[in-house]
């Protein structure tokens, strides 16, 4: 019975095959809390758990806080923690032996059976990542498989266009998946039209109603299509091209999120540690949806105690735009034209999602760095302690905004990694 039950096991956990995630805990085991030290929090409607992190000066993760150490600030007021717990990740590799060793030959080679207690996602986002970043991002994490992950790990290689190896320890079945990524080119801006308005440049148009950005999208019109005296056809152009930027953006940030929020809802019913490493050069969250989807990852990790690591692909890299990045544009002054400036500005704040959904979750983010090895290194591990405070919504206004976290901890000389914020609920229709 103990030999069948081992063949089970090895069964489920090698040939489960799930579109985004294998898992094979059966539902039932899903719904019971994790024993040992896994925390275990339900996010409720009138609830936001805030997962953080604390480090010394090294940038190790520190145990030993207490409740009374932490002070949460929702929009600078003091929010009264409402519940508070601690994740301790520790690697395990247990040795399960079966109840009837003693009547095995003593000539049969016994091996032991590793029980994974670390999952591990890496996750390669082929749809903005450009060709080059992508091939480098494929060549570090193809050398570093090896040397990151235990025996006792399980890993998974998948991407944003569905892409996967499903979960495994075969590192061939993980190399070859790496192998196989190819840039998407879905929802990628093509810099072919004109005019050649990006999704920053048309949510300052469309959605700020920002004058300066309407004015360069209509100038960029005039020359493409060589138009001199209409003015009012290149105003419509620009127009045009803007929506059509922002309904592309809207839905490649939409589908990225959604992958992102699937993603680690499944990996809720996997036991033990439960790590994501995205390996992006990000993406732009600037409409009040993408913030309040960004917002539903957060809440989906911390009910399923993932850790989102998240690595910069670009490495160091160029802010600044050059002729083979001008689309349809004249090669105008590149230092002073406005789309320069958009497009340095979209290449930074492309960044903040990345920065948010690793402190939001206690993980690190890995950036400004040409050492994509020590930071793969880094990333593929999550922090021992992590602590997750409750707090409680039932005060708060039900009105859909937008709500600034800050974790203060009462303690000299340490870094403090946290959620940034949560959208309030909002009422439904028809209830006061």
């Amino acid at each position: 019975m103990g030999n069948r039950n081992s063949r089970l096991l090895k069964a489920a956990l090698l040939t489960c095959l799930v579109t985004i995630l294998c898992s094979y805990l059966t539902a039932k085991q899903a719904e019971q809390a994790p024993s040992g030290n896994d925390a275990w929090i339900r996010v409720a409607v009138n609830s936001v758990v805030v997962p953080v992190v604390v480090r010394d000066a090294q940038g190790r993760a520190i145990g030993g806080m207490q409740q009374e150490d932490f002070q949460v600030l929702d929009n600078n007021k003091i929010h009264a923690i409402l519940g508070f717990s601690v994740q301790r990740r520790t690697y395990i590799a247990s040795n399960v032996a079966g109840p009837n060793t003693a009547s095995i030959s003593p000539s049969m080679t016994m091996r032991p059976i590793l029980v994974p207690r670390r999952f591990i996602v890496f996750l390669f986002d082929d749809m903005h990542l450009e060709p080059s970043d992508l091939l480098e991002a494929k060549k570090v994490t193809a050398k570093m498989i090896g040397s990151s992950l235990s025996d006792t790990d399980m890993a998974l290689v998948t991407s944003f266009s569905g892409a996967s190896s499903g979960l495994t320890r075969d590192h061939a079945n993980l190399l070859e998946a790496i192998a196989s990524l190819k840039m998407q080119t879905l929802y990628r801006h093509a810099g072919r039209e004109c005019p050649d308005v990006s999704y920053y440049q048309g949510n300052l148009i469309v959605n700020q109603h920002n004058a300066q950005a309407f004015e360069a999208a209509v100038d960029d019109a005039m020359i493409c299509a060589q138009l001199k005296d209409g003015r009012s056809v290149a105003e419509a152009m620009a127009s045009q091209a803007a929506r059509r930027a922002v309904a592309i953006g809207d839905q490649d940030v939409h589908v990225t999120l959604g992958f992102m929020k699937n993603l680690v809802r499944k990996m809720g019913t996997l036991p033990g540690e439960r790590t994501v490493v995205l390996i992006s050069p990000g993406f732009l969250t600037v409409s009040p949806q993408a913030m309040t989807e960004e917002s539903q990852v957060l809440d989906a990790a911390a009910e399923s105690n993932v850790t989102i690591n998240a690595m910069d692909a670009r490495g160091l890299y160029s802010t600044e735009l050059d002729a083979s990045q001008l689309g349809s544009n004249s090669v105008r002054d590149l230092t002073t034209s406005d789309t320069a400036q958009n497009y340095s500005s979209a290449m930074t704040s492309s960044e903040g999602v990345m920065s948010s959904l690793a402190d939001g979750t206690g993980g690190t983010y890995f950036h400004n760095s040409n050492d994509l090895e020590e930071g793969f290194l880094r990333l593929a591990a999550a922090p021992e302690y992590v602590y997750l405070l409750e707090i409680s919504l039932e005060n708060v206004k039900q009105d859909g905004t937008y709500h600034r976290l800050k974790v203060k901890l009462d303690k000299d000389g340490l870094k403090v990694q946290s959620r940034r914020g949560y959208f309030a609920p909002k009422r439904e229709k028809g209830k006061k």
